[in-house]
């Protein structure tokens, strides 16, 4: 993923959303969200390089999606893929706090990452570029290609929309106004471009919400949200082809 928006706590029907963009090259090969054929508890995309994910949910309202953090030619080749992390969090059965602990103690074996996720109505964040990670407090949050709630104008701007979009819609979970906000192409002034040591030219490029180049850029969209009574929604468009899928189930717990 190259944006990631949640609001955690912060409407009065939903628990949780969160709308997100998965940039990616074009080339990778990828299949998209659906139930696993080998963990069919876990719903979301899936990597075919790695077999891992960038974002995905279980019946049991368990979640988690992942962001790179951008540091050009810092990468090393051997490192595990962070698609992985998705997985193992997924897969587990501990809470925020434990898996927390564990990715601290783990979180060096990977090139930088942003993680965010979610068990039994917690939230959690951890980058092994910060300091560490915490427990998340109600609030309205973004992650793009650097630290939590880093101001870069893919943020702010995707921020702002979602955070305007969720306060006219207070009943209902406003899916066709997350996509369109999703598809934002607005490249922003060069003067508000971070120097992430990419260049100008693709500074500009991915600087837009909604990110669009010959061999990179946005490959799908994804609108996830679970309501007060525990019922969760997912659905993920599909950038190059146009499929759209949907889903919507119950999970193991309640949230009052």
């Amino acid at each position: 993923m190259c944006l990631i928006l949640c609001a955690y706590k912060s409407h009065p029907r939903y628990h949780l959303v969160l709308a997100a963009n998965r940039d990616e090259f074009l080339a990778r090969p990828t299949a998209g969200a659906d139930w696993w054929d080998d963990a069919s508890d876990i719903l979301g995309g899936r990597d075919l390089e790695q077999m891992g994910t960038w974002l995905g949910c279980t019946r049991g309202g368990r979640f988690a999606a992942v962001t790179n953090y951008r540091e050009p030619g810092s990468e090393r080749r051997d490192a595990p893929s962070r698609g992985g992390l998705v997985r193992e969090f997924l897969e587990s059965d501990g809470g925020v706090e434990e898996f927390l602990s564990r990715i601290r103690a783990e979180g060096g074996e990977y090139n930088g990452y942003n993680l965010l996720f979610g068990a039994d109505g917690s939230l959690g964040y951890h980058s092994n570029r910060g300091d560490g990670g915490k427990p998340l407090e109600s609030g309205i949050y973004g992650i793009s290609n650097h630290l939590l709630d880093t101001p870069w104008p893919k943020v702010r701007r995707g921020k702002a929309r979602f955070t305007n979009i969720l306060s006219r819609h207070r009943d209902r979970l406003p899916t066709d106004e997350l996509f369109e906000m999703l598809g934002d192409r607005t490249r922003a002034p060069d003067g508000e471009l971070p120097d992430t040591g990419l260049g100008i030219e693709l500074e500009r490029m991915v600087s837009p919400i909604f990110t669009v180049g010959k061999e990179y850029g946005t490959r799908c969209s994804t609108v996830f949200a679970i309501d007060h009574e525990g019922s969760a929604y997912f659905e993920e468009r599909d950038a190059g082809s146009g499929r759209s899928v949907s889903y919507r189930f119950d999970v193991a717990y309640r949230n009052n």
